[in-house]
């Protein structure tokens, strides 16, 4: 595979600057593995470094700026892009693989999350209570941490660098992003917006490349006094113990091993949905992604075999052609990932009732595209129901009663997000105050979040102060605590 000469080039970014490139790593298409979709810097511990120090010789003037004024910039980047909302969602699709439905409702995501965070700008809040003293006046006000890194994946390549960017911006902190490397071309447009935006030099900064160089070069600079990651437990584990040396602030969001509970009450036709779109939608690539059904008795067959044909209709393709419905594995390593599963799977539960094989022939042999997988009869114990596979397989197992189906759901190291189908309240409310997992729903999908709430998970999913909503500001900013004599 050549790379054409007319391929984009992009630079890191630091100091306000676009730096000169030397070494460069490519980006493809994971449809379309003949495509390149760019050619990045490929960063190094210098360029870290370099990012360290222009981020905090810029703080004090970021910090000082008013919140409502900070606010404004991020307006504008999000008014940019828009303008570019079209072109953003196809570079998402050509890069990451999610259908182009998908890729225009995560590039909308991440401009409202641009607009909710520029308006908490004019909001920002503090504490102000009576004092025991006579003519003291007591309060509390925010102020940023300092230089904050931002470590992002590849599954959700504009949503989560922007929901990380936004609040770590309005509370006056300086950034350097390190996006992943297989589909870093999203953040990039993200810090291109903020610098047409007119954001000071050394606010933002982004640098590409290998994650382990640049990950200890980020960790360890002394400039940097936080880091908000998410990926996987393996390196969210590094990150805590490195970070945790020199007792920095860390934030993160790692794996999950999701349920959902389908109950004997439940409407059939709406739970097969939701957990089909769950499970298979955006290729099972999303940390919320429901990858173990959990199904009373009373309705297991029904449902089972109304699932199955549900999912035979989906159809897997390029995401920029219209009517496909899930597009291909990010890169090799997922494709291995998801076979290696499935042939586990094959061993402990017997052959897949569903998909299970990749696909081929014609337009499949370039790119990683997979059938959506369903295994039945799966025990609880089996190692397709306990370890995060992050693909299109999905592992069916049979519970006795809503009380056994709780207790499947929350045995498990991850508790990110679970969900329940049911039309009982009562079961519904059980389940509410007993799961185990930091992001619920009922008769939804396990997948798919809000902006404006607190998003992360409990147990081994998450680490940290809540991401999003209000919580953001609980990781991104302090308090300084005032007395004042009057």
């Amino acid at each position: 595979m050549s790379t054409p000469q007319s391929t984009p080039v992009f630079a890191n970014y630091i100091n306000g600057e676009w730096t000169a490139v030397n070494k460069t790593f490519e980006s493809r298409n994971p449809a379309n593995t003949d495509e390149v979709v760019g050619l990045f810097a490929k960063g190094t511990a210098a360029d870290m470094q370099a990012a360290a120090s222009a981020a905090q010789a810029a703080l004090a003037g970021w910090a000082g700026m008013p919140a409502p004024a900070r606010g404004n910039i991020l307006y504008k980047a999000a008014e940019i892009l828009e303008k570019k909302f079209d072109q953003l969602g196809a570079e998402m699709t050509r890069e990451e693989g999610k259908t182009l439905p998908e890729a225009k409702g995560e590039v909308r995501r991440a401009i409202n999350i641009f607009r909710y965070f520029a308006g908490e700008g004019s909001r920002m809040d503090g504490v102000m209570v009576p004092s025991e003293r006579e003519r003291v006046h007591v309060f509390a006000m925010r102020k940023p941490i300092g230089v904050v890194g931002l470590v992002t994946p590849w599954n959700f390549p504009i949503a989560i660098p922007a929901w990380k960017m936004a609040p770590a911006l309005i509370c006056g902190n300086t950034v350097i992003v390190k996006p992943a490397s297989v589909s870093p071309l999203c953040a990039w447009r993200l810090v291109e917006a903020l610098h047409e935006a007119g954001i000071p030099k050394g606010v933002i900064n982004f640098v590409a490349g290998s994650g382990g160089e640049l990950g200890a070069a980020l960790v360890n600079a002394p400039e940097v006094k936080a880091i908000s990651f998410t990926g996987s437990n393996e390196v969210g584990n590094w990150i805590h113990a490195e970070a945790s040396k020199r007792r920095i602030r860390i934030q993160l969001e790692m794996g999950g091993k999701n349920p959902t509970i389908v109950l004997g009450d439940a409407d059939l036709k709406s739970a097969v949905e939701n957990v089909a779109n769950a499970s298979f939608f955006s290729t099972g690539q999303k940390c919320t992604a429901t990858s173990r059904a959990i199904v009373e008795d009373a309705i297991y067959d029904e449902f089972l075999a109304a699932l199955i044909e549900r999912t035979k209709k989906l159809t897997v393709g390029d995401g920029m052609t219209a009517g496909i419905d899930i597009g291909p594995c990010v890169d090799q390593g997922a494709l291995d990932t998801c076979l290696k599963y499935i042939d586990i799977g094959t061993k402990e539960s017997g052959a897949p009732v569903c998909g299970g094989k990749r696909l081929t022939g014609g337009a499949y042999d370039k790119g990683f595209f997979i059938e959506p997988t369903i295994f039945a009869g799966v025990e609880p114990s089996h190692r397709i129901a306990q370890e995060e596979i992050f693909g299109p397989v999905l592992a069916v197992i049979r519970a006795k009663d809503f009380d056994d189906a709780m207790r499947i759901a929350n045995d498990i190291p991850y508790g990110l997000s679970s969900s329940i189908q049911t039309s009982n309240l009562s079961r519904a409310m059980d389940y509410i105050y007993r799961a185990e997992a930091g992001l619920l729903t009922v008769n939804l999908p396990s997948a798919g979040v809000e902006y404006q709430l607190p998003f992360g998970g409990t147990k081994d999913s998450s680490f940290g102060p809540k991401e999003q909503g209000p919580a953001a500001f609980d990781f991104y900013s302090d308090f300084k605590t005032v007395y004042l004599k009057y």
